[in-house]
């Protein structure tokens, strides 16, 4: 903790002392210097710092950035009506908010899909599929990291490694090295898959939104998220027993009717917003609404297409047994305004509290002088590498949004390389990203802090061998 109060206290100080040579604009007040700058730059790390507590303290994260969000834009408007341009800060909080709104009602239905597969068992599955195999310890090592490769792009990183790790948890559960390592190989993976996907992570999403990255060329990112998950992995198979005992669970668990389904109308929703935002210009949330609407009717057929006699048969109970279990609530069908509300809204409301105490910041004046710090003087490959290795103490959410703020002068390589540095430099520690932070709650102790930093040297290995991978591959757009 020392040392993230350090980190940010010697960037948010290096961005003051840069501003000093700014001029003042006739509109635009640089508050960089002024106590009530300061106190914006208090407030807000006081809030992160709570946030950073969250598994301490059981407050959840959207509390303390919500209010700091309030606060440093009431403190701005304060400061500009007493210089009579009080409609400037009502202009851009609502430019903030529009970006905010964008994201966030995209972020929904993508939840929204991810909770209607859940709800249909189709994870479950998975995970029934794979525990019942009895594949050795290195087998599932490697299978559940290339799952969670290939599964979080089009998913989340955070709901791929919560279904590998409760594999991991249920075949190695004698072992508890490997659920340590295991778990770790899912972390990287998971990180590593999204970053090559808008569908992959938050930071992904927001550079596609922002129309920086269009769809296509994330995928110039591929080859160095592979090696990024690789070379660690090959180090980390060696800790690995190649025990062929595993425990196998002989429940089998199937989808749910409908299942399929889901999985086809949440592929067609992700070529929707592709078409709607490469094709027709629209906005990419323009298209998830669309998608949402294919689940809505899908939903409505599911309703009205549900039959006792249908689910006797496949279930092998007679009528009545059927009837009692749907009224205890086992066997209902599907309804998808059920999914929505089991979104995950703590996350939603901490993003815009991050997207209001940023863009406060940024109309202070510390992000265009953080910018004229890190790309105009230290240059862009050094600052795009550092942000990375930031996102693995400070949340990527924010550092990924105040460079899309900063928006610095840079290649369209150079865009991919951040891209490709805040989805990956999470892997370094533990509480680097949402999955690692899940993984040590759901492993109860198993996967912990120290665990993963013992292999936080082959991580830096392969993150530093991804971005030279990054240099060499794509020197045509650098």
């Amino acid at each position: 903790m020392h040392y993230l109060v350090f980190i940010l206290g010697l960037v948010l100080s290096l961005g003051v002392w840069a501003a000093g040579s700014q001029s003042d604009s006739v509109h635009i007040l640089n508050l960089t210097n002024s106590k009530l700058g300061y106190t914006c730059l208090f407030i807000f790390t006081v809030a992160y710092i709570a946030v950073i507590l969250e598994e301490y303290t059981d407050m959840r994260k959207s509390k303390p950035v919500l209010l700091a969000a309030g606060l440093i834009w009431a403190l701005i408007a304060f400061a500009y009506s007493q210089n009579g341009n009080g409609e400037i800060v009502g202009d851009a909080a609502r430019h903030n908010l529009l970006e905010y709104a964008e994201l966030m009602l995209f972020l929904l239905v993508a939840m929204t899909y991810v909770n209607a597969m859940e709800e249909r068992n189709v994870f479950e599955a998975l995970k029934s599929w794979l525990t019942r195999k009895g594949f050795s310890l290195r087998q599932i090592f490697w299978m559940t990291g290339l799952l969670s490769f290939v599964i979080s792009p089009v998913a989340d990183n955070l709901t791929t490694a919560l279904i590998m790790c409760a594999v991991i948890m249920a075949v190695g559960g004698h072992s508890k090295r490997f659920i340590a390592v295991g778990c770790t190989n899912i972390v990287v993976a998971a990180n590593a898959g999204g970053a090559f996907s808008p569908f992959g992570d938050i930071t992904t999403l927001m550079v596609w939104q922002k129309g920086v990255v269009d769809f296509t060329e994330f995928f110039r990112l591929f080859v160095p998220s592979v090696v990024n998950w690789l070379i660690p992995a090959a180090f980390m198979m060696t800790a690995v027993p190649n025990d062929k005992d595993t425990m196998q669970s002989q429940k089998q668990i199937l989808m749910k009717r409908g299942g399929v389904g889901v999985i086809v109308f949440f592929l067609l929703t992700i070529v929707t917003a592709v078409v709607f935002h490469n094709n027709l210009h629209l906005p990419p949330v323009m298209g998830m609404f669309t998608g949402l609407a294919y689940l809505q009717l899908y939903g409505y057929y599911l309703k009205k297409t549900y039959s006792y006699s249908y689910l006797a048969r496949k279930y092998g109970m007679d009528i009545e047994e059927v009837r009692r279990n749907a009224r205890l609530g086992s066997m209902v069908p599907f309804d998808v305004f059920r999914r929505v509300a089991r979104s995950e809204w703590d996350t939603l409301l901490f993003f815009y509290g991050v997207v209001l105490c940023v863009g406060g910041l940024s109309l202070l004046g510390y992000l265009a002088a953080t910018s004229e710090l890190m790309y105009a003087q230290l240059g862009p490959t050094v600052a795009n590498t550092l942000v990375g290795i930031l996102s693995a103490v400070v949340d990527n959410i924010p550092v990924m949004f105040a460079v899309l703020t900063m928006n610095p002068d840079m290649s369209h390589g150079q865009w991919l390389l951040v891209t490709l540095t805040a989805g990956v430099g999470g892997s370094l520690l533990s509480v680097g990203s949402a999955a690692g932070v899940a993984l040590m709650g759901q492993s109860k102790g198993l996967y912990t802090f120290m665990g993963h930093l013992r292999w936080t040297p082959v991580i830096a290995l392969g993150y530093g061998a991804s971005i030279l991978v990054h240099l060499f591959v794509n020197q045509s757009v650098m």
